[in-house]
């Protein structure tokens, strides 16, 4: 006999699966919400707001961005690679979206780029502390409070572990654990996956993508994002898609200085391998996903991003280049100061050294190689990039020790992908035929990136959760009422 019963039932309680929540809710379903931490919001809680496209408040800002063009943008970057009817129904409901939020309480600062080249469609949510990280857990109180007002059940501490399917193959139940240990039973007519990837899943990390957590590969690593929704979902049918990094390059070992160190160092400054040889126009180095890819192509999956010290006080003097919405301050006065507080601090993030000869030795760039690139370098800066072509505002010479330079990683968000679904969040088997009642939204399904995370539409990742959460909500009391 079952411990509860209920009509859906929401595998986790991030963005994906409170949207999914409350969407079935305010259709007219008994929901049951399951979370295994004691908290909800999930990932999303470190966020600052989702994508939309063609909103009130873009069309506010004079911001022509048309689905039409969105939805092409994200094709061509895929090479079409992707499901299009799913993107196409992701994109034309997210303006709504924007509102449906607004209608709980939610509001937003405004539409925004993430970096100079990118699209304003990162909505980010407006907070009692001003713009900056964490802005999206607000959006997830709301959420929260919405679904408690609709009659949605909360189980937190309460893992879910198994999808039960009836003779027919149809969705019926669903096994968990509650805080006291003891092994419970949900009685179901369908259910939604919505436990946000494995970022925080090293083996699984490993064997889906090759890459070595903490050794090639620095995502953010959730507490509790392991990849148990995408097992519970191949455990009952749905087919496996290619599981991807969210991939944004880090710099390793700066977290705790000055914001000025990482920004004059993400500049597009003179940037090489350990072969001492520059790999691409470091103008692109403001898209994190570029970088992140060029640095996963090299020896060790590592880059270096090289200064010297009258780049440094320029930059002191003048501000950066390149801003984004994470390293928004274009004055980076304190340099000097965080580069002394890196050495007596003893962190590895950060080279620090009087000659190119020794920066190589710190750093395990090959010398003459290093040396060969800058003289190169330099000759470029008096006329043109003949190597990569970058543009001639970016480029400065290195001359006057000392030189200063940064390790540059692969990093990201965590996984996306692994579940295979259709442009309704049902989940499919490998014939891409639906599972009856098995829905997924969120970083579990997420395969409209291909192996680049579209940082040109910023806001994807939260935009996506959301409005899938939403998807899946409707049509998982679709397919109950059809099913009634």
């Amino acid at each position: 006999m079952a411990d509860y019963k209920t009509q859906i039932v929401v595998i986790a309680g991030g963005p994906s699966g409170l949207s999914a929540a409350v969407q079935a809710a305010e259709d007219g379903a008994e929901v049951i919400l399951l979370e295994k931490s004691a908290a909800i919001g999930g990932a999303a809680n470190m966020g600052m707001g989702p994508l939309a496209i063609g909103s009130h408040i873009q069309k506010r800002q004079m911001i022509d961005l048309t689905v039409e063009k969105a939805y092409r943008m994200i094709m061509e970057y895929t090479h079409y690679n992707i499901d299009g009817r799913l993107v196409k129904r992701y994109f034309e409901q997210s303006a709504e979206t924007i509102e449906w939020l607004e209608d709980m309480g939610v509001e937003f600062e405004g539409a925004y780029k993430y970096f100079t080249k990118s699209e304003a469609t990162w909505h980010i949510v407006k907070t009692d502390k001003g713009i900056g990280p964490r802005a999206a857990s607000f959006m997830n109180k709301a959420l929260y409070a919405r679904a408690q007002e609709l009659g949605v059940t909360f189980l937190l501490e309460t893992p879910a572990k198994k999808i039960l399917k009836d003779e027919d193959g149809k969705v019926c139940g669903v096994v968990a654990v509650n805080k006291e240990g003891k092994e419970i039973q949900i009685e179901c007519e369908a259910a939604i996956i919505c436990t946000g990837g494995a970022g925080c899943n090293p083996e699984f990390i490993r064997e889906q993508t090759g890459y070595k957590f903490g050794e090639d590969m620095f995502n953010f690593a959730i507490p509790g994002n392991v990849g148990d929704g995408i097992r519970m979902a191949w455990e009952a049918g749905a087919d496996k898609t290619p599981v991807r990094i969210e991939q944004a390059a880090s710099i390793e070992g700066l977290d705790d200085l000055p914001q000025s160190i990482a920004n004059i160092l993400l500049q597009p400054n003179l940037l090489v391998n350990l072969d001492g040889k520059r790999v691409m126009d470091e103008e692109q180095m403001q898209n994190t996903t570029f970088l992140s890819n060029a640095a996963s192509h090299q020896k060790h999956r590592v880059l270096f991003s090289i200064i010297d010290s009258s780049i440094a006080k320029y930059y002191m003097r003048n501000g950066v280049d390149e801003i984004s919405m994470v390293r928004f301050d274009p004055d980076v006065s304190d340099f000097m100061e965080g580069a002394k507080k890196a050495a007596e601090s003893g962190k590895t993030g950060l080279y620090v050294a009087d000659s190119l000869e020794e920066l190589a030795e710190m750093t395990g760039i090959n010398a003459e190689n290093l040396e060969k690139t800058v003289d190169e370098y330099n000759d470029y800066c008096d006329g043109t990039d003949e190597e990569f072509f970058k543009t001639k505002k970016y480029l400065r010479p290195l001359t006057k020790a000392p030189y200063y330079a940064a390790a540059i990683r692969p990093g990201g968000y965590g996984t996306v992908g692994g579940i295979r679904i259709d442009e309704n969040c049902q989940c499919c088997d490998s014939e891409f035929t639906p599972i009856p009642g098995l829905f997924a939204a969120g970083a579990d399904a997420c395969n409209i990136y291909d192996d680049s995370y579209m940082f040109l539409l910023p806001g994807n990742s939260m935009g996506f959760a959301v409005n899938t959460g939403r998807i899946a909500g409707m049509e998982a009391v679709n397919y109950i009422e059809d099913e009634d």
